[in-house]
């Protein structure tokens, strides 16, 4: 047997209870679908927490998350502040013996959270990546003071750093007017891309 065959036992969660939670198998299928990864070859060495630069500020490791999607554990993976805190800086993927890139799945998790509307330890940072991703569909770049401007409203932090920006915005650091891309068809089709006909459907 090849050593990339899966692991069968990964996949045969119909049955399978932990902490009290029903295990979905077909958030399984869809982590695995979403990211590209197959989530069956991580055998739990923890190369990956052990090189993160974050994995000390995550209420779940890298290689837990990882198993939190083995079992099938939506629920806990999709709450986990693990998703939001990674940066997607790689270095899990690197040392991966398995050649499992868990920052593509930490993505399809932030992805799966986001439009089933779990709500993130980590809010703050959950807005910024929303906020950030409205901004580039919108112009096809970063338009700085936009997201700003979006981010104070979406957190309610309206008078935080006010300083600071206005100092940027006196430096001519910060462009009062977005400044979009020539074709932003390309960007709207990316985005398009992006979006599976009926992913999640809200479910939990």
């Amino acid at each position: 047997m090849s050593d990339d065959t899966p692991d069968k036992t990964a996949n045969d969660l119909s049955n399978l209870t932990v902490g009290g939670h029903r295990s979905d198998p077909e958030f399984f299928e869809r982590v695995n679908s979403l990211s590209g990864q197959n989530v069956s070859l991580c055998y739990q060495c923890g190369e990956c927490t052990a090189g993160c630069p974050t994995a000390f500020a995550m209420d779940f490791k890298p290689n837990q998350v990882s198993r939190l999607v083995q079992l099938g554990m939506a629920e806990e993976a999709l709450s986990c502040n693990s998703i939001w805190i990674c940066v997607g800086c790689e270095t899990c993927a690197t040392r991966c013996p398995k050649n499992v890139d868990l920052c593509a799945i930490m993505d399809a998790l932030r992805q799966m959270a986001s439009k089933r509307h779990v709500k993130s330890p980590e809010t703050d940072v959950q807005s910024f990546h929303e906020v950030f991703l409205s901004s580039i569909r919108k112009s096809g770049r970063m338009h700085e003071a936009g997201l700003i401007a979006a981010l104070k409203l979406k957190t309610g932090k309206l008078t935080k750093d006010i300083p600071l920006g206005l100092a940027l915005l006196k430096k001519g650091r910060l462009n009062p007017l977005p400044d979009p891309v020539k074709d932003k068809a390309a960007v709207q089709a990316i985005f398009g891309e992006a979006q599976t006909p009926g992913e999640d459907n809200g479910r939990q």
